[in-house]
């Protein structure tokens, strides 16, 4: 079965790539030219569905489109949905691990979790969502190369390393996203 993907962030491609071994061609649905959405959600689950009601449109065919991001405790579940921008609207991977390091100065309670959900929309009509999490702890500093966005404070307990750590095809068999697209995957029959 062919699914189309919404996004343009090379990691989530990576692993979502990853998940054609699992019975399903992902192919990325072309966004060069098409304006992104706002994201005016509350949950991770709201700005999925705006995403995937929007980019649906242009897809010949059902289409799934994702929000995920860290969630801190000591910080109230921050930065959540605004994840990506969370040091500025234009901020990248390292002013906002800066950020998170800076606003956790100090803080025993380092507890955190990554979440993913997915919204399918097929035939213009949102099907289901799909929400997966992983827990972890935030580090004090960085460590690893590898993985994107807070991966390199994500201390994931079980494998004693943090996400950066970790080879991608590692990581994806328990990430966040990998937990919701194997419901997205039961829920379409495989």
């Amino acid at each position: 079965m062919k699914l189309y993907c919404a996004t343009t962030n090379q990691g989530k491609l990576r692993e979502f790539r990853l998940a054609a071994g699992l019975g399903f061609e992902i192919e990325t649905l072309d966004l060069a030219g098409i304006a992104a959405p706002e994201e005016t959600g509350q949950t991770f689950e709201e700005n999925a569905i705006q995403k995937a009601l929007y980019y649906a449109k242009f897809a010949p065919g059902p289409l799934f489109a994702e929000d995920s991001g860290l969630a801190v405790d000591a910080l109230g579940g921050a930065p959540g949905i605004y994840s990506a921008r969370y040091a500025g609207p234009t901020a990248h991977d390292e002013a906002n691990n800066d950020l998170l390091l800076q606003n956790l100065a100090g803080k025993t309670d380092r507890r955190a979790r990554y979440v993913c959900a997915i919204a399918l929309v097929k035939d213009g009509e949102v099907q289901s969502t799909f929400r997966g999490e992983v827990e972890g702890e935030i580090l004090i500093a960085r460590r690893g190369a590898g993985g994107f966005g807070y991966d390199p404070l994500f201390f994931y307990p079980p494998f004693g390393l943090t996400l950066a750590e970790i080879p991608t095809k590692r990581t994806f068999t328990i990430s966040h996203r990998r937990r919701a697209l194997d419901q997205l995957f039961a829920y379409l029959g495989r």
